[in-house]
């Protein structure tokens, strides 16, 4: 008899993850919490027992910050905010990861670079995140006028 063929490989992406890394307490990588991304997609694992996965494509960052506490200095880590137009993860924090800022630099040449990719401007994605965009409203109401018949 055959072996059944598995079709499902061919949908799955094989992208090397370029960066790895958990949050950390006191400098040393003792959660369960586990980030990583590769060339599209930023990967956020938590829980022991309990797992979650989570994934966020690149091009839907609107911005990132890099912060650090004077404690976060004193162990080598810091925080990186992503806010993006994901409904699911409006704001990501990652944690006291070591080398924040140099991670923080790289996901922003990575963002750009998918968005540039995807040919996403950032006009595009301020409706997806709930901002109101003032250029938009007059076409809102063409579009309206269009579809009524005025």
């Amino acid at each position: 008899m055959a072996k059944p063929v598995d079709r499902l490989s061919q949908y799955i992406d094989s992208e090397p993850i370029l960066w790895a890394d958990r949050k950390r307490y006191l400098g040393l990588p003792i959660s369960f919490t586990r980030y990583s991304f590769d060339q599209n997609k930023f990967y956020i694992k938590t829980g022991f027992l309990n797992n979650v996965n989570n994934e966020l494509l690149f091009y839907r960052v609107l911005d990132i910050q890099h912060k650090r506490s004077l404690f976060q200095k004193i162990f080598g880590v810091g925080t990186i905010v992503l806010v993006t137009a994901d409904k699911t993860t409006p704001q990501l924090e990652i944690k006291n990861v070591k080398d924040s800022e140099r991670v923080a630099k790289a996901l922003s040449n990575i963002v750009e670079k998918e968005r540039d990719e995807k040919r996403v401007l950032g006009k595009e994605m301020f409706g997806a995140s709930g901002a109101f965009d003032a250029d938009c409203d007059h076409i809102d109401h063409m579009d309206h006028g269009m579809i009524h018949g005025i």
